[in-house]
């Protein structure tokens, strides 16, 4: 005999369902922090004015000298995101809403995934998309004033034509990315029995909510290769990185810490900064000199 669906019933469904997506999320093991910035967002967007790297500490001689931060503004606009299931009322009837636990609990995993599936495509789009500079944010004419205020062009892609890998410095306050939080997942239901969805298709619906975006932050400290991944040119864009430089000549102290690969270069980072001894035998100098993180939202 199907059983009477209640407020109380439907309650108690509710609650199960917002168990299980809670639990979902936070057994899923997020690394997008790596590289990112959390800001939160109160508004459709947020500004950057501070992405446009000043110059540093100078001797006060005579008056400040204030350097306009609002001609380099940047901007990421909150984008919105959905995901929704639906449960049979006559499952329900029939005491069947357990069935739809791993359901929910894909729509939780998912929730905890959505800001690294948001932040690691990052790295290949940024051979075609634009940074606060109005560069590409891999490229090698990034403009940059030097210490007498001349323009100069200034590289954070090795070039090559391969496959591509990404050497970064996460040490600091700025990073590669930012990750922009508007609303957090919120896991809501249209489970009312005069719902339109219930009398219309006799479906109860459960689903999530999301308001946030992820974009371009200091290309400074991120370099790009499609070189062959091997010891000679991994020790040139480490070379290249440390002497990166900001506005002014200011010495900016980058010091890569993380080589991120898709999985089709695991072996070869390995081999160029875990592996005790190189191919030839000889003691590898590189070893641990960084941290591998093997990406596979990086496959083509």
């Amino acid at each position: 005999m199907p059983q009477t669906i209640t407020p109380a019933l439907l309650q108690d469904i509710n609650t199960l369902y917002q168990t299980i997506f809670n639990g979902a999320m936070e057994g899923v093991e997020s690394s997008w922090r790596k590289i990112a910035i959390p800001v939160p967002s109160t508004s459709k967007k947020n500004v950057y004015p501070w992405l446009a790297t000043t110059p540093g500490i100078r001797e006060w001689i005579g008056e400040r000298f204030i350097h306009s931060l609002e001609k380099d503004a940047f901007e990421l606009v909150n984008q919105k995101w959905e995901e929704t299931i639906s449960v049979d009322r006559d499952d329900i009837e029939d005491d069947q809403a357990g069935l739809y636990g791993p359901a929910v609990a894909i729509l939780g995993e998912d929730a905890a995934q959505h800001p690294d599936d948001m932040v690691w495509p990052l790295l290949p789009g940024g051979f075609t998309s634009l940074c606060f500079d109005g560069q590409f944010f891999f490229d090698t004419d990034h403009p940059v004033k030097d210490k007498n205020g001349v323009e100069q062009s200034v590289s954070n892609h090795m070039g090559g034509a391969g496959t591509a890998w990404y050497l970064l410095d996460t040490t600091k306050t700025r990073k590669p990315f930012i990750y922009q939080t508007r609303t957090e997942a919120q896991f809501d239901a249209l489970n009312n029995p005069t719902d339109p969805n219930v009398f219309m298709q006799d479906k109860f619906l459960w689903g999530l909510r999301m308001r946030n975006t992820a974009g371009y932050a200091f290309w400074q400290t991120a370099m790009a290769s499609k070189q062959t991944l091997d010891t000679a040119n991994f020790n040139a864009a480490y070379a290249a990185m440390l002497e990166l430089r900001g506005e002014y000549g200011k010495k900016l102290n980058i010091k890569p810490n993380l080589l991120v690969v898709p999985a089709s270069l695991r072996d070869a980072a390995n081999e160029v900064v875990v592996s005790e001894r190189l191919a030839n035998g000889a003691t590898n100098t590189n070893r641990n000199v960084v941290e591998v993180h093997v990406e596979g939202r990086l496959a083509a």
